[in-house]
């Protein structure tokens, strides 16, 4: 997908759109003077809304109305439809628009197998809410699954931001304002009252300072669970149904009752605020829940393009107002919308099933390798096996070359449709003061592939105000990008097909292609990679499919290789030498279950043709039923530097009317040479730039070279201009993202600006400086290129910390080149292994035509989080790659200890960075693939979690090997003259400077910049790993050996007799018993850890309430073993000169230890005494008669050891805090003991816990924060994982 903000089909995590906001914002400045110029009476420009002049769409129509797509269904795969915007509801001839919506990613889904039975028409919901079942549902099974889902899970980004706001504006807000100023009165007026305070008035004070305090506290740690609703799901003796609980307080009978929505087209909204239209289906036999809705306004906005139908306002109907739609969200809301592997796979399974004629993807990425993958198969299954004509976005990564993404640019069955603005569009949708010509967008991506393929196929107007989902509170927005090309050229089609099929002609999908490709009209001064094959026309795409329908070639497609590439990519300063031979295969393609006699009766003779000279190639080829190769030489010597594009094409002889039966695409730079003698510079002055007008220059990077500086001067007085500034480098196997540079500039009137980016040497750059199509006014400007170079000896440092010193060498191959090298380390790597690996065949939408199943392997890892900080998790084996993976998909999901999702992943881990608190954390990763012993392989899969360093580690550097073994004079700036070297030499980091947690198998990143200029610093930066080593051993008692003295050894007896008694006290708290307690007091009376663990032992057992006076006794008896005024002094003392001071001052804080526990085992034995008599009322208790518990009694020695724990230990220490909250609920303290109640969420987070808590809210009046804690109990303490 694309960024929303001048997207590239690099960092696809939304859509392929460039934001209108975003370039509004942009190009204020030079459009936002709309209608006032122009005449009253001036009609709108409608027609430029959404295009269908340009691509003959509109003619088409006049021409046959009825041919409107009806009869066409189009896959809509996005971030889904909603199915109440405008122009959703119903095709022109009265259908249903939208024949199913289905949520493939699974972000929707809700985990509802537990079953449950209604007692008194009742069910007790998930949410911990009482369910109310209405009289009027039927249910003859009785049973219900029941679910529960979080609200914020599946809202898109911009509703979720929404809600938030105008939530705590209208719920948050207003009652916690007048919490706070009573809570503030009531202080005031208790300090002008009370002046010299008592132990009980002071208590008195706290309370009420607690009171704002902590409503100080939840102010600052606001934060909205969302809505939290029960979901359940029954079969009604004919079919599934479900409901949510939208109401929100258990009140069934005014929420809305659901279909699959396949079968009754029933969709709800989750309420008027966030006007969320939803669907639902079910599946696995009621045990899944699937609520659908949309993920953003993209998907909408898509399908309003390419069927849109608004029969009273026709002007807005979208290009193919009679098509049905099968809507499926392919964008995981979990990952921002970011498509998925499971969600692609699952839609195109989906896409098979409902027989779809046309798929619109608008969504890409860019790829390391084309035309590859477990994800391009299945497209490709679909469109060869199925004739589904799939039709996809190129990309929004210009203006260099070979940017487009897959699967729109880089897969054989795709038609990739690039992005072109046309005049009325720049007055309808983008007010522009002034009329410019039409022309390719700046950012559409451009071909070839980097395997020679053209990548771009056609092109199709790029912008639309169109119709998008009703949460964003409007009924259309702008939106461009090729994602806008997409569904209008895919709408184009639908209006094809459409009259086809009223004629009975049943094209293929090779044919319509080649219909679209031989009839699209090519653009003037727009060159081929960005428009293809030029701008799709419909009506001359439908006559030429009806003459030529007859014909034997009519339905066969052609498959051209060269060795495993599609086409000639001549680039790199290697290959163009000399004259190169390439033998090139070309292959008829049958359509799926074509009779075995048409295959061998098929006999073409075909013409060669090139228009070249520096192509020689046969003029003739006679292809039959197999693969034919032709050799094709092409000399590149001679040629001028820049591009050359060619094409071989074939025709059949008999029918030249036709056009090219196939093309053989041919590309060749030339680049232009870069050394000593240009001083590696290259200038070009008084350039002259029309609006969106582009420069390339392709330049050969001189060995050596590292980064390169680009200056840029404006000339013109008057005009100020935006400017792209891109370069790309290809490398095999890689994406062009991983060699990219991009800069969106602004050049001031008479400015300038100076930027920097990486180079590779001995290869070709492509530098590409484009004027943005809408920045009007002419410019002229002069700009240079130099190149600069520090080599690094290694192109990744790596570093041992067992080595001591570590070295690198740099040398200056190009100019004099100043350079302060500099290490710094910000991340942690931590290596897991999984603790669990368990793989399953998974249910029915997942399984492929003829019966293929899919499965899953799921692999879990755990990992502690020793302080809280930044984390980015990835898999090494498998990310950066998504549509290239050899595996459906993979998506990891990361939870705390209490199964609470924190985040989600997939195939790009820079996306997904999460804060964590301190704690421990399990993460889960899926992957998928058709066979099972292919993710066996993955059982010992390792994973990593990369943390962020709070603070920057920095190596030392020094510049000879003696002065870092002695850490003397560190190395200073140095300046380098051409081809000369300096080493330098680097010293381990100090023990203490290695993070908490990292140790062997862990390893820290970071980087190593070595120039020093600033433009420098910025392009030319090495990885560096530094590999971590066990820390060092640590002596006991500061390093003295304990000495035995052999008279004072203990008999051994003795010590079998002390052996025998701690075994035994270690097995006093597993036996239910006071046995061996009363065997051991007899003999060892005096020994404390005996008193201390009866203590424990009847502080823990499940019948502790029965038991409080045995566990007050209990305290008692360790209070008394312990010296409490000898400890006291002892803790006074500033230092202990004793030899033995460390076996003392251990024996010490034990006794501190057993005596601050037995205080607060006392002490909340007592306040539950207390409790359970005032939840009595004051009746006697069942169990205890009312004679054993005197309530004044046991209220003084409470209030006893409430002061007395307070001479050892802080009541916020840890140790003490359930004391402290029992002693505050005991005296009606609800101030404190929310205080202490959470710390102790705090320290130990639990579902009973929070319930505290929230009960204390109730009981303090604050109900507004306790509804909003109570929402958060099923979010933070769900009762299982969620589901992948």
């Amino acid at each position: 997908m694309c960024e929303p903000v001048l997207c590239s089909v690099c960092a696809f995590s939304q859509p392929l759109i460039i934001s209108a906001a975003w370039f509004f914002y942009c190009f204020s400045s030079s459009f936002c003077q709309i209608m006032a110029a122009h005449p009253a009476d001036e009609s709108f420009p409608f027609h430029g809304l959404l295009p269908k002049k340009e691509t003959g769409a509109a003619s088409f129509l006049i021409r046959y109305p009825e041919y409107d797509g009806r009869g066409v269904l189009i896959a809509i795969l996005d971030t889904g439809v909603d199915p109440g915007a405008p122009g959703m509801q119903i095709t022109s001839d009265g259908k249903p628009k939208i024949v199913d919506i289905i949520d493939s990613t699974g972000s929707g889904d809700v985990d509802t197998s537990t079953v449950v039975e209604p007692k008194d028409g009742t069910i007790p919901g998930l949410s911990g809410r009482t369910l109310k079942i209405p009289v009027t549902w039927k249910n003859p099974s009785g049973k219900y699954h029941i679910g529960v889902k979080n609200g914020f899970e599946f809202f898109p980004k911009a509703l979720k931001e929404r809600l938030q706001k105008e939530r705590r504006e209208k719920l948050w807000d207003p009652a916690h304002r007048a919490a706070l100023a009573e809570a503030c009165r009531k202080q005031e007026e208790f300090d002008s009252t009370h002046t010299n305070l008592s132990q009980a008035e002071k208590l008195l004070k706290e309370e009420l300072q607690c009171h704002t305090e902590l409503l100080n506290s939840l102010e600052k740690k606001y934060s909205d669970p969302g809505p939290v609703y029960d979901c359940l799901v029954w079969h009604d003796g004919e079919t599934w149904r479900a409901c949510l609980d939208t109401s929100e307080c258990g009140d069934l009978s005014c929420c809305t009752v659901l279909r699959n929505y396949k079968e009754a087209q029933e969709h709800a909204s989750l309420g008027n605020s966030e006007m969320l239209n939803y669907s639902v289906n079910v599946y696995e036999e009621g045990s899944i829940l699937c609520i659908v809705t949309s993920g953003g306004a993209h998907g909408t906005h898509v399908a309003s393009i390419a069927a849109g139908y608004f029969p009273e306002e026709p002007e807005r109907n979208g290009v193919a107002p009679g098509a049905q739609i099968l809507a499926i969200k392919i964008g995981d809301t979990r990952l921002s919308t970011m498509e998925t592997g499971t969600g692609l796979i699952r839609a195109m399974i989906e896409v098979i099933k409902y027989k779809c004629d046309l798929v619109n993807y608008s969504y890409g990425e860019a790829t390391h390798w084309p035309n590859s993958g477990r994800i391009c198969e299945v497209i490709n299954e679909a469109v060869w096996k199925h004739n589904v004509i799939y039709v996809s976005s190129a990309g929004n990564n210009g203006p260099c070359l070979s940017t487009v993404g897959c699967p729109g640019g880089t897969t054989s069955s795709v038609i990739g449709v690039g992005a072109y603005v046309t005049p009325d569009m720049m007055t309808a949708e983008y007010s522009l003061r002034e009329k410019l010509p039409a022309n390719q967008y700046t950012w559409s991506s451009r071909g070839p592939t980097i395997d020679g393929a053209l990548g771009v196929s056609i092109s199709a107007p790029g912008g639309a105000i169109a119709s998008v989902p009703n949460w964003t509170l409007r009924g259309t927005q702008l939106m461009n990008g090729t994602s806008m090309s997409s569904p209008n050229a895919c709408g184009g089609i639908a209006l094809v097909l459409s009259g086809l099929k009223s004629n009975g002609i049943q094209p293929t999908a090779f044919a319509v292609r080649r219909a679209l490709e031989n009839t699209a009209v090519k653009m003037d001064d727009i060159e081929v990679f960005a428009q293809g094959h030029g701008t799709i026309q419909v009506d001359k795409a439908y006559d030429y499919l009806t003459q030529h329908a007859s014909l034997p070639t009519s339905n066969l497609g052609f498959t051209v290789t060269v060795g495993s590439h599609r086409g000639i990519y001549l680039r790199n300063p290697v290959q163009l030498s000399s004259p190169s031979d390439h033998a090139v295969g070309i292959e008829p393609v049958f359509p799926e279950n074509t009779d075995n006699s048409e295959r061998i009766s098929l006999q073409l003779h075909l013409a060669l043709t090139c228009s070249a000279s520096w192509v020689q190639c046969p003029s003739h080829l006679e292809l039959m039923n197999q693969c034919r190769h032709v050799n094709m030489r092409v000399d590149p010597q001679g040629l001028r530097e820049g591009l050359h594009y060619t094409e071989v094409c074939g025709y059949d002889v008999s029918t030249p009317n036709v056009g090219p039966l196939f093309r053989v695409p041919i590309t060749v730079i030339i680049p232009t040479k870069v050394n000593e003698s240009t001083a590696y510079e290259v200038h070009f002055n008084n350039v002259y730039f029309k609006p969106g007008q582009i420069r390339r220059h392709f330049l050969q990077v001189p060995q050596g070279a590292r980064w390169a500086e680009l200056t840029i001067t404006s000339h013109s007085h008057d005009v100020s201009s935006k400017f792209v500034l891109h370069a790309i480098h290809l490398v095999k196997q890689k994406a062009y993202r991983a060699n990219e540079f991009y800069k969106f500039s602004s050049l001031l009137e008479k400015g300038s600006l100076t930027e920097a980016f990486p180079v590779l040497e001995g290869r070709t750059v492509e530098f590409c400086i484009a004027r943005w199509w809408a920045s009007l006014g002419d410019v002229t400007i002069d700009y240079s290129i130099s190149f600069h170079g520090v080599t690094c000896s290694t192109s990744q440092l790596h570093i041992h910390a067992s080595e001591g010193i570590s070295s690198f060498e740099v040398l200056s191959a190009l100019k004099y080149e100043e350079i302060s090298p500099s290490i710094n380390l910000k991340n942690w790597v931590q290596p897991l292994r999984p603790v669990s690996a368990k793989t399953r065949s998974l249910a029915s939408r997942d399984i492929l035509p003829n019966n293929r199943q899919l499965y899953e392997i799921v692999l879990t890892y755990n990992f502690t989080q020793t302080k809280s900080g930044e984390v980015t998790p990835s898999c090494p084996l498998l990310c950066e790659l998504l549509y290239e993976s050899e595996f459906d998909s993979q998506l990891w999901m990361l939870f705390d200890q209490n199964k609470r999702l924190i985040g989600s992943g997939d195939a790009y881990p820079h996306q997904y960075s999460l804060k964590l608190e301190k704690g421990d954390y399990t993460i889960r990763l899926q992957v998928r693939h058709e066979q099972i012993c292919e993710l066996e392989r993955l059982k010992d899969l390792p994973f990593i979690v990369s943390h962020r360093l709070s603070n920057t580690l920095s190596l030392d550097i020094y510049e000879t090997h003696k002065n870092a073994l002695l850490s003397k004079k560190k190395a200073n700036t140095i300046t380098l003259p051409p081809n000369c070297s300096q080493s330098f030499f680097v010293t381990s980091l100090p023990d203490d400077k290695i993070p908490k947690g990292a140790g062997p198998g862990c390893y820290l990143t970071g980087s190593l910049i070595v120039p020093k200029s600033e433009y420098g610093k910025k392009a030319d930066v090495l990885p560096v790993y530094y590999h971590l080593i066990p820390p060092p051993n640590k002596t006991k008692n500061g390093g003295k050996e304990k000495e035995k003295d052999t008279d004072k050894e203990k008999d051994v007896k003795e010590e079998f007799a002390e052996a025998m008694r701690d075994l035994k006290i270690q097995w006093m708290t597993k036996l239910d018993t006071s046995g061996l307690y009363g065997e051991l007091k007899e003999t060892f009376s005096n020994h404390l850890p005996l008193h201390v663990t009866r203590l424990q032992q009847l502080d823990s057992e499940k019948e502790r309430m029965k038991r409080l006076n045995e566990i007050v006794v209990a305290a008692d008896v360790v209070l008394s073993s312990i010296d409490q005024t000898a400890l006291a002094v002892y803790l006074t003392m500033k230092t202990d000169p004793r030899p033995d001071a460390a076996t003392i001052k251990s024996d010490m804080e034990k006794q501190k230890s057993s005596l601050i526990d037995a205080l607060c085992r006392k002490g909340c034995a007592l306040a539950d005494k207390l409790l359970r008599l005032h939840s009595q009322d004051g009746a006697a208790s069942e169990e205890v008669s009312s004679t054993e518990d005197d309530p004044e009694g046991c209220l003084k020695d409470l209030t006893d050891t409430f002061w007395e724990i307070q001479k050892w230990v802080d009541l916020t220490d840890s140790k003490v805090l359930t004391f402290a909250y029992k002693h505050a609920l005991v005296n009606k303290m609800y101030g404190r003991a929310l205080k202490y109640a959470t710390k102790i969420v705090e320290e130990k987070p639990s579902k009973e816990n929070c319930t505290n808590c929230i009960q204390l809210m109730k009981s303090l009046g604050w109900t507004h924060s306790a509804a909003f804690a109570d929402n958060w109990l099923p979010v933070m303490y769900p009762t299982d994982y969620t589901p992948f």
